[in-house]
């Protein structure tokens, strides 16, 4: 796994902290420590930017002058995007789409969307259920009739490539736990586009790690979501020349936390928000960290990760909590 073979633009502040949350841990009778990939740096950090070092690369190994990427209006991965983009003198297009349905104005106009438009970054908005990847091309086509060279980037950076970012976070924090004498038993995250996870479950598997990754689902089904992570892990096992070692069994979903659908937030999202705010002084988002919270609370209070050491990735995305301010001011 030698990842010094595909080029990398450096973004991000790395190794980001590997801490204990002693209070949450008291609460929830878990020994729970954070992997905080909120911590990466590039617009306020999250797990995205890992998977921009790879991408990034790529762009410039063909010459691009442009990334073409899409995602949710309040998106974590576009607002890297933008800032990766302007931060080395790239155009940025970017696409949103309506997933959620909301027109609130915090929502549209607050949050991330305030970020992109910062960052310089061009917005087109789509209405929820727009083919993302017919999009993409349509943008992409634009920008080479003016002349460009876009680098299109899927949804999320969730490809083979963007996912050695998370090839490179499995290594991180087996070496971390390693240097503290810790034994991790499971690692848990939120699981929505596919990269982290698959990229975790690659690394792991093929270092020959043995630390499961449950991934708690913020949007599809558990069999979809699943069979989604298995293949990007095992085309990511491939691309690093270890073609076969990812097995079925090592990809886990839990998709009972998802709520009402992808980016709508219910009282367990934002009790999960609370709670993590309150004991340990940490600041998760409404969309991905913070579902992926409410499913670990609610497994731990079940008994589910009884004598275990469990690592939390912490995706990132608080940004996106001003695109949510009405609804969680609201219920607090």
């Amino acid at each position: 796994m030698h990842l010094a073979r595909f080029a990398r633009i450096r973004l991000a502040h790395l190794p980001t902290p590997l801490e204990p949350l002693p209070r949450l841990s008291e609460e929830l009778g878990v020994d729970l420590w954070i992997k905080r990939d909120d911590c990466t740096g590039l617009a306020g950090g999250g797990n995205k930017t890992r998977k921009l070092e790879f991408l990034l690369g790529a762009a410039f190994g063909q010459d691009a002058d442009t990334l073409v990427t899409q995602g949710a209006v309040q998106s974590n991965h576009v607002r890297q995007t933008a800032a990766a983009a302007a931060a080395h003198g790239l155009a940025c297009e970017i696409i949103l789409e309506e997933r959620t349905g909301s027109k609130a104005t915090d929502y549209v106009g607050n949050g991330n969307v305030l970020l992109d438009r910062l960052f310089g970054a061009t917005l087109r908005t789509v209405p929820g259920g727009t083919d993302m990847v017919a999009e993409l091309e349509t943008t992409a086509e634009a920008v080479r009739a003016r002349g460009g060279k876009p680098y299109v980037i899927p949804g999320g950076g969730s490809n083979p490539i963007g996912a050695l970012g998370y090839v490179d976070c499995a290594r991180e924090i087996v070496v971390q736990a390693d240097e503290m004498d810790l034994e991790v038993h499971r690692i848990v995250t939120a699981t929505g586009s596919a990269g982290t996870h698959a990229g975790l479950v690659a690394g792991l598997a093929v270092m020959g790690a043995d630390i499961p990754v449950l991934g708690i689902g913020v949007r599809a089904p558990r069999e979809k979501q699943e069979a989604n992570v298995f293949k990007l892990a095992e085309e990511t096992a491939a691309l690093l020349g270890q073609p076969g070692r990812v097995k079925r069994e090592q990809v886990v979903a839990d998709c009972d936390y998802v709520g009402d659908g992808y980016g709508l937030i219910d009282q367990g999202v934002i009790d999960a928000l609370t709670l993590a705010a309150r004991l340990d002084g940490i600041v998760l988002d409404p969309v991905y960290s913070g579902k992926a919270m409410k499913g670990l609370i609610a497994l731990a209070r079940a008994g589910q990760f009884r004598g275990e050491t469990v690592v939390f990735l912490h995706t990132g995305g608080a940004q996106g909590l001003f695109g949510y301010q009405s609804e969680i001011e609201g219920a607090l």
